[in-house]
């Protein structure tokens, strides 16, 4: 089984779901005969579900179980997880939420179920006892806990509709423990992991704390979700308090990779080191934005302005997430992570974020934006959409 190719159609999925935010951000700009809102519903879960699940779980079986005989098993819940995706892609675009994409969507779920059985049942037992486990163990805990909110989605839309609190609510706790949780803790896990292939382990105490400040500080931080319903100054400490541990858990993460246990370079070569420290550089961004939100001011200024919202789920999914997948994946030789690619999209990101952010601060000072400014941001959405698919063609590149 080439698990090459399953990260290839990760990718895919990943470049239908960058060509969709194009057409979001070329909303502003052409008039397109499409709901504006579907394409919304198609990007987000075609970009969470076919790129990041894919990817995160072919890593996962790629290198807890690939030696243990199980291809077949896999090879069927992968290719109904497939059914499932491209169920998703054919419906939400053009119907949003309705009875087809709500049937594929809970299909999704059935197959995110069956895989998580499936590997906590024939990881061996020479990993189970592994910090990687155990983080990776947490993640998929994380990510069946967050189905609880779209199960929920249907009982409240009949109930109370989707002009309810609990609507968003719902959503926000799928949406935070599957970023938070279960693909910002696997792909910690991961990390170990490699470290562990080198001999590599981290001090038991080391661990425990690093890995009980991580798990509170994702259970804690769901209610920095919660503060744009009626103020509770309880919820802003909960919130500021798991912003606090997940701070410390990343204190602790890189004082060991700085303690000189190892040396990272025997580890990771330079592209890999040079991706990650963007990746914890923006880590700590991220989580200092969780802590700043804390703060009752900012947290009500982050629920009445939606551009500081999506540019901090982008800033996890596309800075974080995303670019800590091609180093896993170039480590792995899943996929080549050509340097002029990854030159593009990260500059593509970074001036998407940019230019998010500073439409967020016009909207709170009370200044405007520039004109040309959604032409840049569909521009940025373009280098995206193009590094992409120089990483799945590179030879059309020259990359």
């Amino acid at each position: 089984m080439n698990l090459r190719n399953h990260v290839h159609l990760a990718l895919g999925y990943f470049i239908t779901a960058a060509f969709l935010g194009l057409l979001l951000r070329s909303f502003q700009i052409f008039e397109f005969p499409f709901n504006y809102k579907f394409i919304v519903h198609g990007h987000s879960h075609i970009a969470l579900l076919g790129w990041v699940y894919v990817g995160l779980t072919t890593l996962l079986f790629k290198l807890f179980l690939v030696q243990e005989g199980l291809n077949r098993e896999y090879r069927r819940i992968f290719w109904f997880t497939q059914i499932t995706l491209v169920g998703m892609l054919v419906t939400f675009p053009f119907q949003g939420y309705a009875l087809f994409s709500i049937v594929f969507s809970t299909l999704f779920l059935v197959a995110s179920y069956w895989f998580t059985w499936f590997f906590v049942k024939n990881v061996p037992d020479g990993l189970r006892r592994t910090s990687s486990y155990q983080c990776i163990r947490f993640a998929l805990i994380y990510m069946v806990l967050s189905s609880i909110g779209p199960w929920l989605l249907g009982i409240i839309m009949n109930t109370m509709g989707s002009g309810s609190v609990w609507y968003r609510l719902a959503i926000y706790f799928y949406l935070h423990f599957q970023y938070n949780g279960w693909m910002v803790l696997a792909l910690m896990g991961l990390f170990f992991y490699v470290l562990e292939q080198r001999n590599i382990i981290i001090p038991k105490k080391m661990f425990t704390t690093f890995f009980w400040s991580m798990n509170l500080g994702i259970v804690f931080t769901f209610f920095l979700s919660t503060l744009w319903i009626p103020p509770s100054i309880v919820l802003n400490i909960l919130g500021g308090v798991g912003a606090l541990l997940q701070l410390v858990a990343l204190v602790i993460l890189v004082k060991f990779i700085l303690a000189g246990y190892f040396d990272l370079k025997n580890v990771l070569s330079g592209f890999q080191i040079k991706a990650l420290s963007i990746v914890l550089v923006l880590l700590f961004i991220k989580m200092g934005m969780q802590l700043v939100t804390s703060l009752p001011y900012f947290s009500k200024l982050a629920s009445i302005i939606l551009d500081f919202t999506i540019g901090y789920l982008h800033l996890t999914f596309l800075g974080v997430i995303t670019i800590a997948l091609f180093t896993f994946f170039d480590h792995f030789k899943l996929l080549e992570i050509g340097n002029k690619a990854f030159t593009a999209f990260v500059m593509g990101f970074f001036l998407s974020e940019g230019l998010i952010f500073y439409k967020g601060i016009a909207a709170w000072l009370g200044f405007g934006i520039f004109d040309g400014y959604f032409e840049f941001l569909a521009l940025a959405s373009l280098l995206i959409f193009v590094s992409l698919v120089s990483l799945l063609l590179p030879k059309w590149f020259g990359d």
